[in-house]
């Protein structure tokens, strides 16, 4: 009886070490766990049976007479609203404000000026997965011997385009001259998402984060890029958070201007409750304390008070596109409120939302006028449609971990924060957190020095320590 028992416990415990062995073993393999690529079609009507055309031809923004005067003509016939007294930008774009800016663009912003200007860098466009990808491809002037540029792609966001990137290119691809170090010099490409300025539209309904991820590592891979840097904000963030889950041994470095995380545990939730007072507990730094709290305020409120263009572009983005589509004073409107609003919220009680603090009106009317003339924006905000109609939490991108070595740029003013706490719930792998000094949701923009030390410090690191190769 004594043996037949120790036999039942030595089973009872080959049972457990074997149980044990396969719980971590199934572990590891769903931490491991990639997300698959997206081959899909976005072309108009049925997929040809031949091979796609991978050229890759140069393209240039040009614009026809006919286009201009039939922007004027709509902007000379624009019909404007009277604000309420006091309102400032507590009710979105203030009209009184909306009538200079159009003044401006009809009398003294000059559009050829700044198609030259958009022209400056190098732009391309190649098929894939059926429809047309714009983008721009800009070397180093001068590399210093023996060394050899590294590869970063920028992915821009909404109400955004590839010019927001424009100020930080030359910082990024000849830092020398402009007082950075050049240890590390970059070969940058910015594409435009499909449906964004100069990219097609997808044609067929699913085209979501995964699927311009998909697009992505393909063009980057067309240009001869197999190890490659990737730097967003905005969805940017999101398509090349995918991109690290799709082809995590082809990405050295995932850096991050915005790192939302969308699938919470409960400790995320205990943390909104009692974080305030038990900060360390959390993992909370002091400035995570003063960005995120009292949480009804700084949170709760906050996403119901900015986050309607979202839930109208979630559900009916062409009802709304189609005004747009149309009025230019209208898409002005809709976007410059973002510009306002996404760059300090403290913006909404001046009268002309701050716009012209951190931006001047050329560099607001040039990403206008890219989706004007491209005709985008109801193809733009179809985006958010696409990627939140199924709900948040829900899709197999957002349970997955990132292991790519990850560097945050948290900016003060960004409009939800996110602590270092919660980041590397979902970024396993953060080698650089940095609590900004100032900038807001357009860091390319607004800050493009801050953000491009940002990144040549965060690649330092991942470059010294060869982090890539120990993912």
């Amino acid at each position: 009886e004594f043996r037949s028992s120790l036999t039942g416990i030595m089973l009872l415990e080959i049972l457990l070490i074997l149980g044990t062995i396969i719980f971590y073993f199934l572990r590891s393999r769903k931490k491991e766990e990639t997300l698959s690529f997206k081959e899909g079609w976005w072309g108009r009507g049925q997929k040809p049976d031949t091979e796609e055309d991978a050229t890759i031809w140069p393209f240039k923004v040009e614009t026809t007479e006919k286009d201009l005067s039939d922007l004027y003509r709509r902007l000379d016939e624009a019909r404007f609203t009277e604000p309420l007294e006091d309102s400032c930008f507590h009710y979105g774009t203030n009209s009184v404000y909306l009538r200079k800016v159009v003044s401006y663009w009809k009398n003294q912003f000059n559009w050829k000026k700044q198609v030259e200007i958009l022209n400056k860098y190098p732009q391309f466009k190649t098929k894939i997965q059926g429809i047309d990808i714009h983008f721009v491809h800009v070397k180093p002037p001068c590399l210093p011997e023996g060394q050899s540029a590294k590869p970063l792609l920028m992915v821009h966001g909404w109400p955004g385009s590839f010019y927001e990137f424009y100020k930080i290119i030359p910082l990024l691809t000849d830092p020398a001259s402009h007082g950075l170090s050049d240890e590390h010099i970059f070969e940058v490409i910015c594409p435009s998402i499909p449906g964004y300025g100069f990219s097609e539209a997808p044609h067929k309904k699913g085209f979501n984060s995964v699927s311009a991820a998909s697009v992505f590592y393909e063009l980057m891979l067309r240009l001869g890029f197999s190890e490659f840097y990737a730097q967003g904000g905005d969805w940017g963030w999101l398509i090349c958070t995918n991109l690290a889950q799709i082809a995590p041994s082809h990405l050295k470095g995932l850096h991050l201007n915005l790192a939302s995380v969308t699938n919470m545990g409960f400790t995320h939730l205990l943390s909104i409750l009692l974080g305030r007072y038990l900060p360390g507990l959390f993992g909370f730094q002091e400035e995570d304390v003063r960005r995120m709290f009292p949480f009804l305020k700084k949170g709760l409120y906050r996403i119901l008070s900015e986050s309607g263009y979202a839930h109208i572009q979630a559900t009916k983005p062409d009802t709304v596109g189609c005004g747009l589509n149309d009025s230019p004073v209208g898409l002005a409107a809709y976007i410059l409120e973002k510009f306002s609003t996404w760059t300090d919220l403290e913006f909404c009680n001046l009268e002309d939302g701050g716009l012209e603090r951190k931006f001047n009106l050329d560099d607001l009317l040039t990403n206008i006028m890219i989706y004007w003339v491209s005709g985008c924006i109801v193809s733009s905000m179809r985006f958010y449609k696409e990627n939140l109609q199924k709900g948040i939490g829900t899709q197999k991108h957002e349970k997955l971990p990132v292991q790519v070595p990850t560097g945050i740029a948290s900016f003060p003013n960004e409009v939800m924060h996110t602590p270092q706490a919660w980041a590397q719930k979902k970024y396993t792998n953060i080698v650089s957190f940095h609590l900004m000094p100032k900038g807001g949701h357009f860091a390319a923009l607004e800050e493009p020095e801050l953000l491009a030390e940002d990144i040549l410090q965060f690649v330092g690191k991942v470059e010294k320590e060869q982090l890539w190769r120990k993912k």
